[in-house]
């Protein structure tokens, strides 16, 4: 070793009380930022899902609030929110998930169902598919309607240039309402690997339940994920993508982040994102470090490696793996590694990225009162 073990053990107990008083002051701090602007946000999404659901019943506002949290809420910055609308009646559709596009599936009409006798016939197209684009314009047409309508509409303005449903909030941070639905108990064929049965972590019991609470089709933009080499496969994947539902595992990933300092490892990387890795192109996003987290966790499937005495080797291993992924230009899905969460990110973001981080896990590392400067 080039310094003494003892040095090293200093020096870890000094970042890990570093951390400690950065979660208790920076992490509190954005943490009530971040709740005071959830107030607006579900202020402003319920009255424009009340317009909505005026004018098309099937749309129906599913943001309610449970044991202090608001299900379908997800933050994804303290200036980025996203609303999930869960739709019903799924189950005169069949789920194909056949890789077509990675990481989406399709919903097609189940043998024997006519078109004309479902709820969304208007959306099916002439194969039996559900078209997540057909929903989606419809809806933005919907909440364009709603922001004029709406008592904040002073306030608010639609973002343009997209075809994602996304709203302005004074200018200042952005709303995304996203039409879904949820599968229960199912699990994607695309992630039947897993967990690795080689692996230690998560355990039998815990990757049941995970796989239990299944996952949610949403309806997102994913041509960037249609792109392949073959001009064939290609004009297939570009078709396709229309018709097909991305696939996300939101409750999933946070059911096995519930044990020892998991959690709290993110909340401070997602602190220190905000305030160094915020860049053009959004190479570092908080789903990006989520899913660093959850290989860090198959890497050290020891709860006591989970420990807050390990939270500063914990930091230190997941910012050295971003500066790889960065380096690499990709970063595997935790659940579908056939895709890549760099897809469509600009190369000079992700070279900026890499350098940026490196900076702060130096810093981080060679000075620890650097974090009281954050």
């Amino acid at each position: 070793m080039l310094v003494p073990s003892e040095g090293v053990s200093s020096g870890s107990g000094k970042l890990v009380a570093a951390l400690e008083q950065f979660y208790a002051e920076q992490v509190s701090k954005r943490r009530m930022i971040v709740a005071k602007r959830v107030e607006e946000v579900v202020q402003v999404a319920h009255d424009l899902m009340k317009h909505v659901e005026a004018q098309e019943p099937r749309c129906l506002s599913t943001l309610t609030q449970t044991g202090g949290r608001w299900e379908g809420l997800i933050i994804q910055s303290p200036n980025e929110y996203q609303v999930t609308i869960y739709l019903n009646q799924m189950g005169e559709f069949n789920l194909v998930d056949d890789g077509t596009v990675p990481g989406s599936a399709v919903l097609k009409l189940s043998d024997g169902r006519k078109r004309s006798m479902s709820l969304w016939v208007e959306f099916i197209t002439a194969s039996g598919y559900l078209s997540s684009r057909k929903m989606r314009a419809r809806f933005q047409t919907l909440v364009a309607q709603a922001v004029e309508k709406s008592q904040y509409r002073d306030q608010l303005r639609m973002v343009g240039g997209t075809s994602e449903v996304r709203v302005r909030i004074r200018d200042t941070y952005t709303l995304d309402l996203v039409l879904a639905f949820k599968c229960y108990g199912i699990w994607p064929r695309s992630a039947a690997h897993w967990p690795e049965l080689s692996l230690p972590w998560p355990g039998v019991e815990l990757a049941a339940e995970v796989k239990m609470s299944g996952f949610t089709l949403v309806s997102r933009d994913c041509s960037h994920l249609a792109r392949e080499k073959d001009k064939d496969k290609q004009e297939a994947a570009i078709t396709a993508e229309g018709d097909t539902w991305v696939m996300v595992f939101t409750e999933a990933e946070d059911r096995l982040l519930t044990q020892g300092c998991r959690k709290k490892c993110l909340s401070i990387l997602k602190t220190l994102r905000d305030r160094h890795l915020e860049l053009a192109g959004n190479p570092v996003s908080s789903f990006v470090l989520k899913t660093l987290v959850l290989y860090e966790c198959e890497k050290h499937p020891h709860e006591w490696e989970w420990d807050t005495i390990s939270l500063g080797d914990r930091i230190n291993g997941i910012l050295l793996q971003l500066i790889s992924c960065l380096l690499c230009r990709r970063c595997p899905h935790y659940f579908l590694p056939q895709v890549d969460l760099f897809r469509g990110t600009p190369r000079q973001s992700l070279t900026q990225g890499a350098s940026q981080t490196w900076r702060l896990t130096r810093d981080l590392l060679t000075r620890t009162e650097y974090l009281q400067q954050c």
